[in-house]
């Protein structure tokens, strides 16, 4: 299957879904629709991932299966600018997904013109309709259950859980990896998206997938947002007791404050970060932070990330490292 990206005005820094698509399907990636990078590359400005023709627009896409809304901004609105993208895409036969909370089939022109052009529109953050509440189970797998927690949105939590999945698969170990989010959940091809399930049920939800799961040995579960953000923290407490973990990374972005798009909310110090992590999941199953995985994307230099990440392991007082930079050897002899 081709695909093209669309990550208007924001790629790379502001379009996750679109770079991590770039990192991690397996679809051939076509182009990236972004009008103000139009003309350049994506190697241009990424490095390790697919490298495609940065276009202004549908119209100058040859050949494509399915476009994919590459951006998740906050609220997850769909941007009255990307309209005639998805309508060109769809006038032309091509699939469209999106991992918005605004849902493309419930949009009367979108669904008309996939009825009349015989294509599908696909909601990725449309959770199962037969969810439920947790049974308080999820800590009785044989599996060993590693999630990624966060001091922010945003630090890296996907990112670290597939490059560490990936990594043991690698090593021979018998893992999986269990999506929670719009962007795990396309590149999986599976998985709830918990920041739409209702309250009651995300702890279910997300022990649902552990329990589908549970005949591997490692289990990696992408964490969401932070137990200290003041928009999405119930989304973290809910992955985090209905995971019911064994171990947990800490994942940060080096040089970051405040929280993204809620810039008056300073982070607190690492540790208090250990100590909240530690004795929530711990009212429900014990679990130590064991490793810390570092985005160093904001540094120029392999000197200057390093030492970020070495100072980071000394804050906590466990191994660390930039997956991505550095590789994952480091906190793999912590979790396996």
């Amino acid at each position: 299957m081709t695909v093209a990206l669309l990550a208007h005005e924001k790629f790379p820094e502001d379009a996750k879904t679109a770079v991590s698509m770039l990192r991690y399907a397996d679809e051939e990636i076509v182009a990236v629709l972004d009008r103000e990078r139009a003309g350049t590359r994506v190697s241009d400005h990424l490095s390790g991932v697919q490298d495609a023709p940065i276009v202004a627009g549908m119209d100058d896409v040859e050949n494509c299966d399915e476009l994919l809304i590459g951006i998740a901004p906050i609220g997850g609105g769909f941007e009255e600018s990307w309209r005639p993208d998805v309508r060109a895409a769809l006038e032309r036969g091509c699939d469209v997904t999106a991992g918005l909370h605004y849902f493309l089939e419930d949009d009367e022109e979108f669904a008309d013109l996939a009825a009349a052009n015989d294509c599908e529109l696909h909601d990725v953050r449309k959770p199962s309709p037969d969810l439920t509440v947790s049974d308080g189970i999820a800590g009785e797998v044989d599996a060993e259950v590693i999630l990624t927690v966060g001091t922010d949105c945003s630090v890296g939590k996907m990112t670290a859980t597939l490059e560490l999945c990936e990594a043991a698969r690698e090593r021979g170990a018998d893992a999986a990896f269990i999506p929670t989010g719009q962007t795990g959940i396309m590149i999986a091809g599976w998985g709830n998206p918990i920041d739409r399930v209702v309250s009651d049920f995300t702890a279910g939800a997300v022990e649902e997938m552990i329990l589908d799961k549970a005949d591997h040995d490692y289990l990696f579960v992408e964490g969401q947002g932070s137990i200290v953000h003041p928009a999405y923290s119930a989304v973290t407490c809910g992955i985090l007791h209905g995971s019911m973990p064994d171990e947990l990374v800490l994942c940060h972005e080096a040089g970051r404050e405040s929280i993204h798009g809620y810039e008056d909310f300073s982070l607190p110090a690492l540790p208090e970060y250990v100590d909240l992590y530690e004795s929530l999941a711990g009212t429900v199953h014990d679990a130590d932070v064991v490793a810390g995985a570092l985005n160093t994307r904001s540094l120029d230099t392999d000197e200057g990330a390093r030492s970020a990440v070495d100072a980071y392991s000394r804050t906590l007082s466990v191994p660390a490292t930039d997956p991505i930079r550095f590789g994952t050897d480091e906190l793999l002899e912590a979790l396996l």
